[in-house]
């Protein structure tokens, strides 16, 4: 059975006349004709009866008729949602960034495309690069902002860099900054520090850059994430190593930029390789490259590099 010889055979059942079908479906009455024996013969039986100008269906017609209607029915269907991905009227995009991306670049991302795409869904993870990289692996996310270069073994993940920024060391803006401004790392030895979790890629940058400067960092507390840190430091705890992008929405705070050597790292777009991303996922990806791109480092309020 083709899903033609179906339709045609359900048209003559609505309007008992396979002249009136045939101009419905918009074919000639012979072609209709035919495609209704070949179904017949198909099947082995007769579907309809044919007395006097009179069609009726037979008992396998009547058998016949739901199942075709629901099959009809579930193609249209098939098609209509086919369509509305292909065309971006629905979908999915599971994308993934570290906390300070989130606040410092993604929800203006996100509005955006909302606004092109309201009826794709968005389903957003946050957490540490390497958190986020083993997600990409296990097909739990399309997409991810993530810290390169990345630290997996999965040669199936390519990672497109999109943005270089400088790390600051965030303090309370009434309090005085531990170094001339901008300040070395070595200016850090014996200030509390206030360090992420370990997976923080934050976190290892800043422990790395103190014993490459000949000292162990001293910390004051341990363990947070990015809103726990920043509070802490808010609270006069400590200070941080932070992005600069995640300051510009925290006023009671101020950044003094890393000057000797200075600390950088560098934002990617990160995804696998060996399975075509689907369009949704491929949609976000664009937008949030231009719009990324589109960016002029004042308009992000930090000091930052844009790649490409």
């Amino acid at each position: 059975m083709q899903i033609q010889q179906l339709t045609y055979f359900v048209a003559v059942a609505r309007t008992r006349h396979f002249t009136q079908a045939a101009d419905d479906c918009g074919v000639s009455q012979p072609s209709l004709s035919k495609q209704i024996r070949v179904l017949e013969n198909s099947l082995g039986t007769a579907l309809f009866e044919r007395e006097r100008g009179a069609v009726r269906l037979t008992p396998a017609g009547e058998a016949l008729l739901p199942h075709a209607q629901e099959i009809i029915i579930e193609h249209d269907e098939g098609l209509r949602a086919v369509r509305e991905v292909a065309g971006l009227q629905r979908g999915r995009v599971r994308v993934g960034a570290t906390p300070s991306m989130w606040e410092g670049l993604m929800a203006d991302a996100l509005i955006a495309f909302r606004s092109a795409y309201p009826g794709i869904e968005l389903e957003v993870t946050e957490g540490g690069s390497r958190t986020l990289t083993r997600a990409l692996g296990r097909g739990d996310l399309d997409l991810a902002l993530v810290i390169v270069p990345l630290r997996s073994d999965d040669p199936d993940l390519v990672a497109t860099p999109l943005l270089r920024e400088r790390l600051v060391v965030a303090g309370p803006a009434d309090a005085p900054a531990p170094g001339k401004d901008p300040l070395a790392v070595r200016d850090l030895e014996g200030v509390p520090l206030v360090m992420f979790r370990e997976g923080y890629d934050l976190r290892d940058t800043t422990m790395k850059a103190c014993l490459d400067a000949g000292f162990e960092p001293t910390l004051a507390i341990e363990g947070g994430e990015m809103n726990a840190v920043l509070r802490f430091v808010e609270a006069g705890l400590g200070y941080a190593v932070v992005p600069g992008m995640v300051l510009p929405s925290r006023p009671s705070l101020r950044g003094t930029p890393i000057g000797e050597p200075e600390l950088t790292r560098t934002i990617a777009l990160a995804h696998r390789r060996t399975e075509a991303l689907p369009l949704a996922p491929r949609a976000f990806r664009d937008l949030l490259v231009e719009h990324l791109r589109g960016l002029a480092a004042e308009d992000l309020g930090v000091d930052v590099d844009l790649i490409g």
